[in-house]
């Protein structure tokens, strides 16, 4: 059983979006909350911790990226998908720089929303196809498991769950050098210039 937390402050949508969730039997809904600082309060209190949380990007008080920013500070990994009303590259680059495992319009259907949970539940990565698209627009060259070594792949993964060097260093037992030394390399022969459209390339081209 996956269990996912929902924040979103519109009630009518956090509503319907749990009345979905609630259609799989694989899935149950631990708790709802209305906005950033309320969910970080029910994190740091609750014994019984999410799976899965689905994030509204755009909430008063906290919004989803400053919260995603505490979790990843605080080296909570929870797999967090973002969701939002608005097709904004921006908030998708600011979600994928904060640690997002995720990234969806609020209009998708139940099926790919489904799918996304028991994605992000497996340790996998989802993005809007539409975004991504745009986003990508002026990669050239695809991008190939062969390009990868194995170990890359790995620190890549990492790196994508918002992870930082040293976080990666203790994750896989090698030294923040090495792992310096791999993302360096991971940037070279995927022709990017920053850890964020590594990752974007890596999605696009379903190396992770």
């Amino acid at each position: 059983m996956i269990k996912v937390a929902l924040v979103d402050d519109q009630h009518l949508v956090r509503q319907g979006i749990a009345g979905l969730l609630d259609l799989s039997e694989d899935i149950h809904i631990l708790w709802q909350a209305e906005n950033g600082e309320q969910a970080l309060d029910r994190l740091n209190k609750e014994e019984a911790q999410p799976d899965v949380m689905l994030l509204d990007i755009s909430m008063p008080k906290m919004s989803g990226i400053e919260l995603l920013q505490i979790l990843r500070c605080r080296g909570n990994q929870l797999a967090v998908l973002m969701l939002t009303t608005f097709n904004d590259q921006n908030l998708f680059m600011q979600s994928l720089e904060a640690g997002a495992n995720g990234f969806l319009l609020k209009d998708v259907s139940l099926i790919k929303l489904l799918d996304a949970v028991k994605t992000l539940a497996d340790g996998g990565f989802v993005a809007e196809p539409v975004v991504m698209n745009e986003l990508n627009q002026g990669f050239d060259r695809p991008a190939t498991i062969e390009d990868l070594t194995q170990k890359e792949l790995q620190i890549l993964k990492l790196i994508a769950g918002g992870l930082s060097n040293k976080e990666i260093a203790k994750s896989i037992f090698l030294a923040e050098g090495t792992v310096k030394n791999h993302i360096s390399n991971i940037l070279a022969k995927l022709h990017t210039r920053d850890r964020t459209r590594a990752v974007l390339t890596a999605l696009n081209h379903g190396l992770i």
